[in-house]
């Protein structure tokens, strides 16, 4: 009978130390968890029409692969930054539509998305890339229209990028948020309760980004999101007030892109400007 609480300590110790075992590879390896890139040999074709572009951006320690729609006479630039999955094989399927709608399209893979080198190791990392891609476009269009445009994952690092022009004069004419989420942070914890919210390295906080944004805003969100649910798009209306809110009837996460209601919403925006 007197072994019985030391046994119960023992198990209550083990149990202890194996939770901080597993929060410690966590913290090392969280990325394995909110990333799901898919590699593409070095030699894989990205583009075949004659007005896309591969281009690459090097940046400390990996070479970003990145496409651009690039046409003469364009009234400006969309710059897609995209989802935590897939590869920009997928994801660069829309250029008609952006022909239709006389933009420019550039969009750049993550590292180790596709053609891109290195891993993802940090929000301070993911945003610096972003950035230096965006530096390397933003000559071309002086004088034109541009749109930062973010998808899901890519939502909160547009809201951070529109932020930061905005702070230096330069604000983007329209800022597209598809998908968003209050921060990361909120929504990795929707998924792992069980994992301390300080634990996680990639806050990305677009609530807190939206305010400080000049010029419009524009929040797409899918009426059955089961991933991001309609109550951060709630608390995004109740940041800023003054976006205009699209809510797309009957489309879920993955397939809110191919709603016409979405379609015709965006190009009146594009066309608006």
């Amino acid at each position: 009978m007197t072994k019985a609480p030391w046994i119960v300590l023992l198990l209550a110790c083990g149990a202890v130390a194996c939770y901080a075992l597993l929060l410690a590879f966590l913290w090392w390896r969280q990325e394995s968890l909110l990333f799901y890139p898919v590699p593409l040999p070095a030699d894989h074709p990205l583009a075949s029409a004659p007005d896309i572009r591969e281009r690459t951006v090097d940046v400390p320690g990996a070479r970003l692969s990145v496409l651009h729609l690039q046409r003469p006479g364009a009234r400006g630039v969309v710059f897609f930054l995209h989802g935590n999955g897939g590869n920009l094989q997928g994801w660069f399927s829309n250029a008609d539509f952006y022909r239709d709608a006389g933009y420019d399209l550039v969009m750049l893979d993550y590292r180790g998305f596709g053609k891109s080198t290195g891993r993802i190791t940090s929000a301070r990392e993911l945003r610096e890339d972003v950035r230096a891609v965006w530096s390397q476009v933003a000559p071309q269009y002086r004088g034109r229209k541009v749109v930062l445009y973010g998808r899901s994952l890519g939502t909160g690092l547009a809201a951070d990028l529109a932020q930061e022009l905005s702070a230096q004069g330069q604000p983007p004419d329209l800022t597209v948020l598809v998908s968003a989420y209050t921060s990361f942070r909120a929504l990795a914890a929707e998924f792992y309760p069980w994992v301390p919210a300080a634990l996680l390295r990639y806050p990305l906080q677009t609530e807190s980004h939206l305010p400080r944004i000049g010029g419009p805003v524009l929040l797409v969100h899918a009426e059955k999101d089961r991933l991001i649910g309609d109550h951060h798009l709630r608390r995004l209306q109740q940041v800023l007030p003054n976006a205009r809110v699209l809510v797309v009837p009957g489309a879920d996460h993955n397939d809110l892109h191919e709603s016409p209601v979405y379609r015709e919403e965006l190009r009146s925006a594009l066309r608006a400007l």
